[in-house]
């Protein structure tokens, strides 16, 4: 536990960071939002570090085995930097924030077409909505998106190049997949397919079902208010980041599935060897 507390340390405080980041960039005068932050901030950190100091399983699935949780963090982190510096801009601007913005607008008119996930995303806000509201919504989910598909294509050549997982390394099932149970029953390379399958299809689909979601509960009185900037952020980020770790969740499960299916083919091998120089 010693040896992995001071990884976990680092990790709470980048958890810390990314929950604050929104609010310190954009500073609300709601005096229950900066309570609000700070419990919220305060139960990420104590969850990173009893989750990456311990031993035993836990409920982050992958902690061992870099750099899975690494490239998903770090796309989250990047979609809220970039969407708080983007609306920063609005109150208090300079050249930084006037590149976010451009950007983030470039992109989202690129993206803005029928049927793509910008424009069903836009098209949750109900009628009447100010073009101003409009144009940051489309901004944001432009840029969000395009970084959320970055996030994939970078982990799946991380993967390749490296070879996740590495054959050279022990890769604990138990430690890396506590929720994956090998002995509910049926073969385990064939569930861990099925499981990959499915992340991937279920990654492919949601943009697309987010706004669908968003839209009926605006229909069941219960509306999400997309004119607050910190609500606004959250909720791209969580529409562009969810699918994609998803995704990134399947490839990961498949991959896993075919280490375990070439090591059953080895020790195949080596028992027919060893049977037939026992004869």
């Amino acid at each position: 536990m010693l040896f992995r507390l001071p990884g976990a340390l680092a990790s709470a405080v980048m958890v810390v960071m990314l929950i604050v980041m929104p609010f310190a960039l954009l500073p609300d005068s709601n005096q229950d939002g900066t309570q609000i932050v700070a419990l919220v901030a305060i139960f990420g950190a104590l969850f990173t570090i009893v989750e990456y100091s311990s031993s035993s399983p836990s409920l982050v699935e992958f902690r061992d085995a870099p750099p899975f949780n690494r490239v998903r963090f770090s796309a989250l982190f990047a979609t809220v930097l970039c969407l708080s510096v983007i609306f920063r801009g609005e109150t208090a601007p300079s050249e930084v924030t006037a590149f976010f913005q451009n950007s983030g607008t470039q992109i989202g008119q690129a993206i803005d077409f029928s049927y793509s996930p910008v424009r069903l995303m836009v098209l949750t806000l109900p009628e009447g909505t100010d073009p101003a509201v409009i144009q940051r919504l489309r901004d944001a989910a432009g840029l969000s998106y395009l970084l959320a598909l970055f996030s994939v294509i970078w982990f799946v050549i991380l993967l390749v190049l490296y070879q996740w997982p590495r054959r050279t390394e022990a890769f604990n099932v138990w430690i890396n997949l506590p929720t994956f149970d090998p002995t509910a029953g049926g073969d385990v390379v064939k569930r861990l397919r099925r499981d990959g399958r499915v992340n991937i299809i279920l990654g492919l689909l949601l943009p697309f079902l987010v706004p669908a979601v968003v839209k009926l509960s605006d229909i069941l009185g219960t509306p999400i208010n997309l004119e607050s900037t910190q609500t606004l952020i959250w909720t791209v980020s969580a529409w562009a980041f969810l699918p994609a770790s998803i995704l990134m969740r399947g490839v990961a499960l498949s991959r896993v599935a075919n280490m375990i299916h070439q090591q059953r083919l080895r020790a195949y091998e080596r028992e027919e060897s060893q049977g037939a120089m026992a004869v």
